[in-house]
């Protein structure tokens, strides 16, 4: 299989693969057999394999959604163990995905010894502009992982989503902002 085709499989960015490789870190055995093309053995190593330093990062936006949290931090736990994964950190917060002075998310992003972030879902760890934290970690050789990312997998949807989110917060305060933006999507989906 090519590095662009096992990136994709594993989440990853082909760009940031291709880094791994050439920094001599990529978690699989890899060759390079032309000037463009690198093949990765993954019978040699059917998975990803074991990630020193995973930080669990898990967030709701209200007190009554407790249950959930705790849902959410067991499937991350789960995931872990079951990948081998070295869990260094495990941050769970009720705090509104609008606002940044979240601080167990602050605590989690700013702590070296967390080389991979893994979230259930792409909006826990913010609502809008993950791209930029998850190319921030890149750049620091760290990266993102989100379990679930089937959600919203239409760069248009996920973009009108945030739109409305945003424009929403500012209209009816940032608590009631996600709900609100949902029905208007469901208001324009059925009307």
């Amino acid at each position: 299989m090519n590095l662009a085709e096992w990136a994709r499989a594993q989440g990853v960015s082909p760009h940031t693969a291709y880094r791994w490789f050439r920094e001599g870190t990529l978690p699989v055995p890899a060759t390079r057999v032309g000037p463009r093309t690198i093949l990765v053995n993954v019978e040699a190593n059917a998975g990803p394999g074991p990630v020193a330093g995973v930080g669990l990062y898990a967030r709701v936006s209200s007190h009554d959604q407790k249950a959930d949290l705790d849902r959410q931090v067991a499937r991350l736990s789960r995931w872990a163990a079951q990948a081998g994964h070295v869990v260094v950190r495990i941050e769970s917060e009720v705090a509104s995905g609008m606002n940044g002075s979240r601080t167990k998310a602050r605590r989690l992003l700013a702590d070296p010894k967390v080389t991979t972030v893994v979230v259930e879902h792409r909006d826990r760890l913010g609502r809008m502009n993950t791209e930029l934290v998850a190319a921030a970690l890149s750049a620091s050789s760290r990266r993102l992982v989100v379990l679930d990312d089937g959600e919203v997998d239409d760069d248009l949807v996920w973009d009108m989503v945030e739109v409305l989110t945003s424009f929403c917060a500012r209209l009816y305060g940032r608590r009631s902002a996600k709900d609100r933006a949902r029905k208007a999507l469901e208001a324009a989906a059925h009307g």
